[in-house]
């Protein structure tokens, strides 16, 4: 039985040791440095994409069809990726522009919720599988919902 105990006792203090805060900072500051290329690269290529596309060429790419219109807004969206604070003035700017709700809608979806261009970076960090799976139900999510979002606004 001691030695058993003695054993068992070792074996705690072993895991303690790989689990020290120290240990762990060491780990922490070797996945940031894997990491932090891998979001510079897509934080440039966001930079570049979101410099040479202006918003005012979107409103031209869109034909006036509902169901036709949210699948290009959404395509669209996916590949010039934004963050949800612009989003409100650029759909503000759309609407001024005479774009249609379902357009806006499900462009501003898809332009928060696929990342087209920061995909490889993704299939890094969380596998090929998960990666395109989560965009692809991103994608027509905010199609349906671009949809959905103006036949509710509609019936209201």
């Amino acid at each position: 039985m001691d030695e058993i105990d003695l054993k068992t006792r070792q074996g705690n203090k072993t895991e303690e040791k790989e689990n020290s805060p120290a240990q762990n900072l060491l780990k922490t500051w070797k996945a940031f440095k894997f990491a932090l290329p891998i979001i510079i690269s897509v934080l440039l290529v966001v930079s570049f994409l979101k410099a040479s596309i202006p918003v005012n060429l979107y409103h031209n790419l869109f034909t006036g069809n509902g169901l036709i219109d949210s699948f290009i807004g959404a395509t669209v969206g996916s590949v010039s990726i934004g963050n949800p604070i612009l989003s409100y003035i650029i759909g503000g700017e759309l609407s001024k522009d005479g774009v249609s709700l379902f357009v806006i809608t499900a462009f501003l979806i898809s332009w928060v919720t696929v990342g087209i261009v920061q995909l490889p970076a993704e299939i890094i960090f969380f596998g090929k599988r998960f990666s395109v799976m989560r965009n692809l139900a991103s994608y027509f999510s905010a199609i349906i919902i671009g949809i959905l979002a103006v036949l509710i606004m509609a019936i209201i």
